[in-house]
C-alpha cells in the first residue's frame, strides 16, 4: 500500500483500495469499453488534437532536464509543458463542456454524461470557458499533472436551480484546484528523481504518443487515461455537494473588470461596424449591450445587430449603418459582486449634400468649423445644475436622498450624459446601502440605511463628451440614539485586513462619541454567511483597533461587526463588514485566476506507486509583522523542501534568556504561513520559531525571531495644535489646525464644537477626516463657538487639542454684487443725473459708496472709460458734470463695502447729454417692492429729479404681467396719488408682475420710471407679520421677528414709509432677531401705516395699520391692563354635598401665592369658625366655603371678593325666597339620605325587568349589608314567601314572577333590616305602571314568536307559530295578501297553549297568497309572514287530501264498539250469552274464530248478527270442550278489526281441589 498524505487519511471519499478495486474493474471491462466507441472517439479526438510534435517537445523537456539540477529541471519542464497549454486546452474544454452539460441535467455518472453529451452536440459553436489570464501569463501555468486513480461514492444531484448553478461550479472549481495542488507537488517530486527514471518516463511518453496516432485501437494506457477523466469528474460532482455548504459568495468572488474596453468609431453610411470588449470577473459576468441606455434586442431588429461571445471576447456588430445608428453604446457586465460599464460612441457620417439638418438643436446655427462629435453635432455643451442638494444632516438608520436637476444645452435627445457620484473623491458604487438613479433630467443618490461610513463630501459629476461639470456638498451622519444612556457610539469602517485558513484580522475606526466616559475597549462579533447567529470573538475588550479572529472553519465565509464599551455599558454595533472567506491568499488567487476549469495542462498517468513522503525543511523569513498588548502576529515563507503533500506548522515560543521552547498550538496545527498568538504577558520579552510537519514527520525549526516585547508598538498620536477657526457662512465655520507630529498610521481627525459658556461639546464629524482643514456645518447663526480637535489611529484617540478662540457664526464678508438698471434721471447741457438700483447682495457688510465711470460713444464706437467721481457717493444717484453737450455717453457703476470694490455693473444704454426743456416731469426712480404676499405688495419710489416746469402733483402706478406685451399695461389708480407709496391689492397668487410709476404736474404726465420687478405674488414660507401687543402695564407696542437675518441686517421702522428715527412719539428697541416699537402716548397723531423693513435680506418687511377703530381698541385694552381684574372660569355657585353640607364655590383663571379672599354675607364679612369653613386652592384657582346645615337665618346674599396683587374681582350669589327654600329642602333630604345609608340600604331602588323567557324580574341593588341582614318581600302588604334565602354576594336582590298576567298587578315592597336599622323600597305595578310592564311583556312574547309554519290536517291547512306563553293582552291579527282576514266557520283563528294558529278548512285556490300574523304588544306590531302559494300550497293541499281520506277511512272502518269481555269463566252446563255492538259504513261482515280457526253457527253455538249493529254469541250448555280463545272479526272495505275473548269452563269439584292445592304451590314458589 502506498502512503497517503496525512490530510487525506481522514477523508471519507478516499478509498484505500482504489488500486485493487477500480483498476481491476477497468481492465476487466476493457473489451466492453470498445462498444462505447462514440465517447471514445470524441474523447480521443479531443486528446489527440495535441499533435505528436507537442508530445515530442514534452519528452525532450524531460530529457534535457536530466543535465541540470533538480530545481532547474522542474522549471524547464514546467515551462515547456506550459507552452503547449493553448493546444492542450481542447481536451479540457470539451471535458468541461460535458461537465457543465451534466450539471445542467443533474447527471452524476461521468461516462453517461459524456456519452449523452456527445450524442446531443449542437451545430452552434460552443462557448469557450473563461480564461482570465492574458496571453503572456499562460507560461506560468502548470503543464503536467500526475493524477492518482481513485474511486468515490456516486451521489445523484438533481433539480439544481439556475441560481445555484454558478455556486456549484465555483465549488467544483475550488475542489479541483485544491486537488491539483497536491498533483503539482507530486509533479515536482517526480521531476527531482533520478535520470534513469526520467528516461523511463520519456520513453513511456513517446510510446504513448505513438500508440495514440492510431486511435481506432484503444490501448491500456488510453483506457486508464479515460477512466481517470471519468473518475475525476465523478469525484468533482461528489465534492461539490460536500463543499456546497462551506463555500459562500465572498471575497473569493470579484466584480467584473474590463480588460479591453470598446472603442468609439466614425463610419460612413451603409458600412458595418464592430465593437469589441473583453471582461473578467468571477462568477463569469453577463454582458449586455445598450444603445442610448436602452438594451439592444436582437430579435426586435432581425439582421441589424449580431451579438457574439467567444473565448472571453464579446462583440457587437451593427450591419449597414444608417444615421439612426449614431448613438452612445454601452457594454454592461454584471455578476453577484457588482456591475461595471464601458462606453463607446458610433457616429455615422453622410456624404456631402445629405446632411440631415433635423438633427441640429432647434434654433442653433452650424458654424463654419462645425464637426461631428461622438455626442452629436454640438461642439460644446453647457451643463448646469438646478434644484441642487445642500449640506445634509442625517442620523444612523434613517434614509436620505441627494439629488439635483441637470440641464444640458444644447439638448440632444438620443444622447445621455455620463453621471458619476463620488464620496471624498472616490467613486460611489451601487450596493445594498446606496442606490443611484438617472431619470433623464434628474440624478439622485439614495441611502436606504444611513451609517457613519456614509458621511463625507459628495460630488456629482456630469460628463457630456469632453465637457463636464460637478457640484459638491457635505453629508453629515449623526449617531443613532444609544440603547443605554451614556454608552459609546458605534465604531465604523469594519474591514477584514488579512484572511487565511487560521484567522482573519479585523480593523475598524474608533467612534467620535464615547458617551461621556472613556472607551474601555471593543468587542468583535462574527457571523457565518447564510446564518443570523452572532458570536462574540473576544472575552475581554481590546483597545487596539485591529484584532485577529481565530477559530474559523476553512472555506466558510464570515461577516464581522464591532461594539464599543465603557463603564456605562456596551454601545450599538457597527455596520457589518463585507463577507470574507477563511482561505489562504494563494488559494484565493488561484480561484480568481482560473475559476472554471477542473484542471489545466496535461495529464500523465503513471502506474508507479507515489514516492515516499519527505520530511519538510524549516520555514524561512520568519518575522513579527504586528505586536500589540493583546496579540502578536507571525509570518513566514513555506520551506523549499516539503515533499509532494501538504504541510502544516507548529509555532513555538520561549522567554528571553532561556532555551525552554514551548509549543503554542499543541491541539491544532496551523495550515497557513501566518499565525496570531494570544495570552502573552504584557511587557515580557519572547522569541518565536516555527516547525513544519507532514505525514513523514516534523521538520527542523526555523531561525528564531528577534526579541519581541509584548505591547503596543503603535503609539497614540499627539494632539494637533494651533486650532484656528475662520468665518465661512452664516451656519458654518472653517477650522484649520497643525497636524499631529510624528503620527504613524494616522486614520484622521475628529473635530468638536461648543457654544461659548455652555460646557457641552458636540461632534462636528462622525467619520475621521484627513488633512488639516474642515468645514463645520449646522451651527447657529449669531452664536459664538469654540473648537477642539483630536487625532486617531489604530492605537486610539489622542488627547484633545487646546480650545480655539471663540468665533461668532456669521457669513464671511465679500464685495457687493454689481448695481443694475442705470437710468438718466435728468439731463443738462453739460451734466447728467444718473440713478441705479442697489446691488442684490451687499456681501455681508454695509455698502459704503458707489463709483461711476463713463465713456463717450462716437459713431457707435465706445471710447475709453473715465472716472466720474474720486470720492465714493453714498446715494444711488449722482450728477456727473463737465460733459459735452449733444454727446452720447455710456455709464457703469460699482458698489463698495469694507471688503472692497465690487464688480462693475453692466454697461448702461446710450444717453445723450442735452438740455431737457420738456414741461412734464422726469421719471420717478429708486422703485422698491416690499411686503410681497400672495395677493398684495407695497410699491415705493422716489420723486423725479427733474420735475418739469411746475412741481409734481401726483403719481400714477401701472402694472402688467411679466410675460405680457407692452400694450397690456393697466393703471392701478384713476386719480393721481400724492403719496410715494401704494399698497397693490388683488394680485393673483403665483403670477409674476412688473410695475412702473409716472409723475404728473400741471403740464401733464411724464416719462415712466424703470420697471420694478418682475416679482411673483406669493407668501414665502416662514413669513411673519407685525404684531401689536399690550403688556401688563398697559404699554402698547408693535413687535416684529425675523428668522432670516444676516449678521449685517438691521430693522428699519417707518410711519407711512418714512423712517421714524427721530420721532418723539415712539421708542424703538431691537435685540437679536426681534424688534419692538413702543408708543409713548398713543393718540390720533399716531394714525398711519407702520412698517418694518429688514436690511440685507431679500425684501423682508411687514406693516400694521393703526386707524381710529384700532386706537380705540388698543386704548381700551391698555386701560384693562393698567387696572386688571381677576378673570374667572366660573362664577359663585352652591351645591349640596353628601351629608347635607352646603358648598359655596367659584374658580378663578389664575391665582398667585399672594391672592386673598374676603367672604361677605348680607354686606357683612364672615370668618372661619364652627359654622363656616373656608379654603383657597391657588393652583387650581378654586375658592370654597362650607356650611354644615342651612337654617332660616342663612337666607340672603353671599359674595366672594378677590384681591390678587393689583387685580381685583368678585362674584355674588343671591339665595332668597323659593330658591333658598328649595335649597334648604334639598340639603335636609341629602342629610337624611346620608343617615339612611349608615345601615343596610338600597343603592338602587326596586325596578322591573322582562327576561328573555318573558318572565318579570323584580330587582334592587343593596349596600352596606351583613350576614344578619334580612330581606322580606311584600305584595299588597302581604308577605311573599321566597323559596331561597338570598346571600347578597353580588348585592342584587331579585324576585322572579313567571307568566306574568293581570293577577300579578299590585304594590310590591321589599324591606331590608338588621340591628343598625332598616330601609324599604316600593314598586307600584297598577294602572299605567302595570300597563307599561304588560306592554313590555307582550313585546318580549311577540319577539319570541317563531316563524310561521304550514301544517296540513284532515280538515284543511293550518298556519301556526309558537310563543313562550300567551297572554290575552297580546293582540293577534291575521291578513291575507294585505287584507285582514274575516273569520268564518271555514277560516278560524285561535290559540292552543303556546301555539297561535290560523285554520283554513277545505282550502281552495283562492286561499293562495301571502299570510301575515301581526302580534300587537300595545305599542308596536311585530309581524311574521309565510307564502302559501306555488309548490308550498300544492304540497299542503295534497297532504290535506291524503289526511282527509285517511280520516274518512278511519271514521267508516269496521270496528267493535264494545260488549265482549276479555275473559269469561263459566260453570260447565251453564248457558253463555254474549252480545256486542259493531259499526261500520258500509255495514261490516261479521265472522267468528275459535282458537284462530273459523267458527260456524250450529245448534250448540248460535252466532247471530242483527240489524247490522249487534252480534250475538250463544252457547246453550257449555262444556269443557268449549274452553278456548274466541274472536269476533268485523270487516268492510275501509278495514277490519278483531275483538278477542277467552272462555274458561270449570267443573265445581275440580275447583275445590284446585283451591286446596293452591297454597301448596304458593309455598313451593316462596321457597
Amino acid at each position: 500500500m502506498m502512503s497517503l498524505p496525512f490530510y487525506q487519511k481522514s477523508h471519507q471519499h478516499y478509498d484505500l483500495s482504489y488500486r485493487n478495486k477500480d483498476l481491476r474493474t477497468t481492465m476487466s471491462h476493457y473489451q466492453q469499453e470498445k462498444k462505447r466507441s462514440a465517447i471514445y472517439t470524441h474523447g480521443s479526438t479531443a486528446y489527440s488534437s495535441r499533435s505528436s510534435a507537442a508530445h515530442r517537445q514534452e519528452s525532450e523537456a524531460f530529457s534535457q532536464a536530466s543535465a541540470v539540477s533538480s530545481q532547474q529541471q522542474a522549471a524547464q519542464a514546467y515551462s515547456l509543458g506550459a507552452s503547449q497549454f493553448s493546444r492542450g486546452t481542447d481536451v479540457s474544454r470539451k471535458t468541461a463542456s460535458a461537465y457543465d452539460y451534466g450539471y445542467s441535467h443533474g447527471l452524476t455518472d461521468s461516462s453517461l454524461l459524456l456519452e449523452d453529451y456527445s450524442a446531443k452536440l449542437s451545430p452552434q459553436p460552443k462557448r469557450a470557458k473563461r480564461n482570465l489570464l492574458p496571453g503572456e501569463e499562460t507560461e506560468n501555468l502548470p503543464g503536467n499533472y500526475m493524477v492518482p486513480i481513485y474511486s468515490g461514492r456516486q451521489v445523484h444531484i438533481g433539480g439544481i436551480r439556475d441560481t445555484e448553478e454558478e455556486r456549484i461550479k465555483e465549488a467544483a472549481a475550488y475542489i479541483a484546484q485544491r486537488t491539483l495542488l497536491a498533483s503539482e507537488e507530486e509533479l515536482t517530486a517526480s521531476k527531482k528523481s533520478t535520470a534513469s527514471k526520467q528516461s523511463k518516463i520519456s520513453k513511456q511518453a513517446t510510446s504513448t504518443l505513438q500508440r495514440e496516432e492510431t486511435f481506432e485501437k484503444k490501448s491500456r494506457s488510453v483506457a486508464i487515461r479515460e477512466k481517470a477523466e471519468e473518475l475525476s469528474l465523478r469525484k468533482t460532482l461528489e465534492d461539490t455537494q460536500a463543499y456546497h455548504g462551506k463555500l459562500n459568495e465572498d471575497h473569493l468572488l470579484h466584480a467584473p473588470e474590463f480588460i479591453i474596453k470598446p472603442r468609439s468609431h466614425t463610419v460612413w453610411e451603409k458600412e458595418n461596424v464592430k465593437l469589441h470588449c473583453s471582461v473578467a470577473g468571477w462568477p463569469e459576468p453577463r454582458l449586455t449591450w445598450y444603445k442610448n441606455q436602452v438594451p439592444i434586442n436582437v430579435h426586435a431588429h432581425p439582421g441589424k445587430y449580431t451579438i457574439e461571445s467567444r473565448y472571453g471576447m464579446h462583440t457587437l456588430e451593427i450591419n449597414k449603418c444608417d444615421f439612426e445608428d449614431t448613438a452612445q453604446y454601452r457594454a454592461s457586465a454584471m455578476n453577484v459582486q457588482g456591475e461595471v460599464s464601458a462606453y463607446a460612441s458610433v457616429v455615422v457620417k453622410r456624404y456631402k449634400g445629405e446632411l440631415d439638418e433635423t438633427r441640429l438643436h432647434a434654433g442653433a446655427s452650424m458654424p463654419l468649423s462645425f464637426a461631428v462629435t461622438p455626442y452629436g453635432y454640438a461642439s460644446k455643451f453647457d451643463i448646469h445644475f438646478d434644484d441642487k442638494f445642500d449640506v445634509s444632516f442625517g442620523r444612523e438608520g434613517e434614509t436620505m436622498s441627494l439629488g439635483c436637476r441637470v440641464v444640458i444645452t444644447p439638448e440632444i435627445k438620443p444622447f445621455q450624459p455620463e453621471v458619476q457620484w463620488y464620496r471624498n473623491g472616490a467613486p460611489v458604487s451601487p450596493s445594498k446601502w446606496v442606490n443611484m438613479n438617472w431619470s433623464g433630467d434628474r440624478a439622485t443618490l439614495t441611502f436606504s440605511h444611513l451609517n457613519k461610513e456614509d458621511e463625507g463630501l459628495y460630488t456629482i459629476r456630469v460628463r457630456m463628451g469632453e465637457y463636464y461639470e460637478q457640484y459638491s456638498a457635505y453629508v453629515f451622519v449623526r449617531d443613532a440614539d444609544a440603547e443605554i444612556e451614556g454608552a459609546p457610539a458605534a465604531p465604523l469602517d469594519v474591514v477584514p485586513l488579512d484572511a487565511n485558513k487560521d484567522y482573519i484580522i479585523i480593523s475598524w475606526k474608533q467612534p467620535a462619541v464615547d458617551g461621556g466616559s472613556p472607551i474601555l475597549g471593543y468587542f468583535i462579533d462574527k457571523c457565518e454567511v447564510g446564518t443570523d447567529s452572532w458570536s462574540q470573538c473576544n472575552d475581554t475588550p481590546v483597545k487596539f483597533a485591529r484584532f485577529p479572529v481565530t477559530g474559523l472553519i476553512e472555506g466558510r465565509s464570515y461577516i464581522f461587526r464591532v461594539r464599543a464599551v465603557n463603564k456605562t455599558g456596551i454601545g450599538l454595533p457597527s455596520r457589518v463588514s463585507e463577507p470574507v472567506a477563511a482561505l489562504d491568499p494563494a488559494e484565493k488567487a488561484r480561484l480568481k485566476s482560473r475559476p472554471s476549469a477542473p484542471w489545466t495542462g496535461q495529464i500523465i498517468v503513471t502506474e508507479e506507486e507515489p514516492t515516499e513522503g519527505v520530511i519538510p525543511g524549516p520555514p524561512t523569513d520568519l518575522s513579527v509583522t504586528e505586536a500589540t498588548r493583546s496579540y502578536v502576529v507571525l509570518s513566514w515563507k513555506p520551506p523549499g523542501q516539503r515533499g509532494h503533500e501538504g504541510i502544516m506548522y507548529f509555532v513555538e515560543k520561549c522567554d528571553v534568556g532561556t532555551e525552554n521552547w514551548q509549543r503554542v498550538n499543541t491541539e491544532l496545527p496551523v495550515k497557513s504561513p501566518r499565525f496570531a498568538l494570544f495570552d502573552l504577558v504584557e511587557g515580557k520579552s519572547y522569541r518565536f520559531r516555527v516547525r513544519c510537519s507532514n505525514s513523514a514527520g516534523v521538520g527542523e525549526p526555523s531561525e528564531a525571531t528577534e526579541v519581541t516585547i509584548v505591547g503596543d508598538k503603535l503609539d497614540i498620536p499627539k494632539p494637533p495644535g494651533k486650532i484656528i477657526p475662520s468665518r465661512n457662512t452664516d451656519t458654518s465655520v472653517v477650522v484649520s489646525w497643525e497636524e499631529s507630529k510624528d503620527a504613524k498610521e494616522l486614520v484622521g481627525y475628529y473635530i468638536e464644537s461648543s457654544v461659548v459658556g455652555s460646557g457641552k461639546w458636540e461632534p462636528c464629524n462622525n467619520n475621521p477626516v484627513k488633512g488639516s482643514r474642515f468645514t463645520c456645518h449646522g451651527l447657529t447663526t449669531g452664536q459664538s463657538y469654540i473648537f477642539r480637535v483630536r487625532a486617531v489611529n489604530a492605537a486610539g484617540l489622542s488627547d484633545y487639542s487646546q480650545d480655539s478662540e471663540a468665533i461668532e457664526v456669521k457669513a464671511a464678508i465679500a464685495a457687493p454684487s454689481p448695481p443694475y438698471d442705470i437710468t438718466c434721471l435728468e439731463s443738462f447741457r453739460d451734466s447728467m443725473v444718473l440713478g441705479w438700483k442697489q446691488p442684490d447682495t451687499t456681501g455681508g457688510a454695509e455698502i459704503t459708496g458707489y463709483y461711476v465711470n463713463y465713456r463717450e460713444v462716437i459713431g457707435g464706437v465706445p471710447g475709453k472709460w473715465r472716472e466720474a467721481n474720486i470720492k465714493a457717493v453714498s446715494d444711488a444717484a449722482y450728477k456727473i458734470d463737465n460733459l459735452k453737450e449733444n454727446t452720447v455717453y455710456q455709464f457703469q457703476v460699482s458698489a463698495m463695502n469694507i471688503a472692497g470694490l465690487g464688480a462693475p455693473s453692466a454697461v448702461s444704454e446710450c444717453f445723450k447729454c442735452e438740455e431737457w426743456t420738456i414741461a412734464v416731469p422726469g421719471p420717478p426712480h429708486s422703485l422698491k417692492l416690499s411686503e410681497v404676499r400672495k395677493s398684495s405688495l407695497v410699491l415705493q419710489w422716489e420723486p423725479p429729479v427733474y420735475s418739469g416746469r411746475t412741481p409734481v402733483t401726483g403719481y400714477f402706478v401701472d402694472l402688467k404681467e411679466a410675460s405680457a406685451k407692452d400694450d397690456q399695461w393697466r393703471g392701478l389708480n384713476e386719480a393721481a396719488i400724492g403719496n410715494k407709496y401704494l399698497r397693490v391689492q388683488g394680485l393673483q397668487e403665483g403670477v409674476s408682475y412688473v410695475f412702473r410709476v409716472r409723475a404728473i404736474n400741471q403740464a401733464g404726465v411724464g416719462k415712466p420710471s424703470d420697471l420694478a420687478g418682475p416679482v411673483v405674488a406669493e407668501t414665502r414660507p416662514g413669513t411673519k407679520e407685525v404684531v401689536v401687543n399690550v403688556d401688563d402695564d398697559g404699554v402698547i407696542s408693535l413687535n416684529f421677528e425675523c428668522d432670516q437675518m444676516t449678521p449685517k441686517s438691521e430693522f428699519v421702522w417707518s410711519k407711512d414709509y418714512v423712517p421714524t428715527d427721530d420721532s418723539p412719539r415712539v421708542e424703538v428697541e431691537s435685540k437679536g432677531n426681534k424688534t419692538k416699537m413702543t408708543f409713548k402716548d398713543l393718540g390720533t397723531d399716531d394714525l398711519g401705516i407702520y412698517s418694518c423693513d429688514v436690511t440685507d435680506t431679500d425684501g423682508i418687511a411687514s406693516s400694521y395699520l393703526i386707524d381710529e377703530e384700532e386706537i380705540k381698541r388698543l386704548l381700551a385694552l391698555s386701560q384693562e391692563h393698567k387696572f386688571p381684574t381677576v378673570p374667572t372660569k366660573s362664577e359663585l355657585a352652591v351645591e349640596i354635598l353628601e351629608k347635607g353640607q352646603v358648598r359655596f364655590w367659584m374658580q378663578a383663571e389664575k391665582l398667585s401665592g399672594n391672592a386673598k379672599v374676603n367672604y361677605i354675607f348680607n354686606e357683612k364679612e364672615i370668618f372661619e369658625g364652627p359654622k363656616y369653613k373656608m379654603h383657597i386652592d391657588r393652583n387650581t384657582g378654586i375658592i370654597e366655603m362650607f356650611m354644615e346645615k342651612l337654617q332660616d337665618e342663612d337666607e340672603g346674599t353671599y359674595t366672594f371678593q378677590i384681591q390678587d396683587g393689583k387685580a381685583t374681582g368678585h362674584s355674588t350669589l343671591v339665595l332668597i325666597g323659593d330658591v333658598y327654600k328649595t335649597l334648604q329642602k334639598e340639603a335636609e333630604f341629602q342629610r337624611q339620605e346620608w343617615i339612611r345609608k349608615q345601615g343596610p340600604h338600597f343603592a338602587e331602588y326596586l325596578s322591573w325587568e322582562v327576561t328573555g323567557e318573558c318572565n318579570v324580574l323584580l330587582k334592587c341593588k343593596v349596600a352596606n349589608i351583613k350576614k344578619e341582614t334580612h330581606i322580606v318581600w311584600y305584595k299588597d302588604e302581604r308577605e311573599i314567601s321566597v323559596d331561597e334565602k338570598h346571600d347578597f354576594k353580588d348585592g342584587i336582590c331579585t324576585l322572579l314572577i313567571t307568566e306574568f298576567s293581570k293577577k300579578d298587578a299590585g304594590f310590591y315592597e321589599v324591606i331590608l333590616k338588621d340591628d343598625r336599622g332598616k330601609d324599604k323600597s316600593r314598586l307600584k305595578l297598577v294602572d299605567e305602571a302595570f300597563q307599561e310592564l304588560m306592554t313590555e311583556v307582550c313585546r318580549k312574547i311577540a319577539l319570541s314568536a317563531t316563524d310561521l309554519k304550514i301544517q296540513s290536517t284532515a280538515e284543511g291547512i293550518r298556519l301556526y307559530s309558537f310563543v313562550t306563553y300567551y297572554l290575552d293582552d297580546l293582540k293577534v291579527n291575521w291578513s291575507h295578501n294585505g287584507t285582514g282576514i274575516k273569520y268564518t266557520d271555514r277560516v278560524k283563528s285561535g290559540v292552543t297553549g303556546e301555539q297561535i294558529w290560523l285554520q283554513i278548512n277545505e282550502p281552495t285556490p283562492n286561499d293562495k297568497g301571502k299570510y301575515v300574523m301581526e302580534l300587537f304588544d300595545g305599542k308596536t306590531g311585530h309581524q311574521k309572514t309565510v307564502d302559501l302559494s306555488g309548490q308550498a300550497f300544492d304540497e299542503a293541499v295534497a297532504e290535506f287530501q291524503r289526511l282527509k281520506q285517511a280520516a274518512i277511512a278511519e271514521k267508516n272502518r269496521a270496528r267493535v264498539l264494545g260488549g265482549l269481555p276479555d275473559v269469561v269463566t263459566i260453570q260447565e252446563g251453564k248457558a253463555l250469552n254474549l252480545t256486542c255492538n259493531v259499526w261500520g259504513d258500509p255495514t261490516p261482515e261479521v265472522s267468528w274464530l275459535k282458537n284462530e280457526k273459523p267458527l260456524a253457527s250450529d245448534d250448540h253455538c248460535s252466532l247471530r248478527f242483527e240489524a247490522g249493529k249487534t252480534a250475538f254469541f250463544t252457547i246453550t250448555g257449555v262444556s269443557t270442550a268449549d274452553s278456548g280463545k274466541y274472536g269476533l272479526v268485523v270487516k268492510n272495505k275501509y278495514g277490519s278489526e278483531t275483538s278477542d275473548f277467552t272462555v274458561s269452563v270449570f267443573i265445581p269439584e275440580e275447583e275445590a281441589r284446585k283451591g286446596a292445592s293452591e297454597p301448596q304451590k304458593g309455598d313451593q314458589k316462596s321457597k
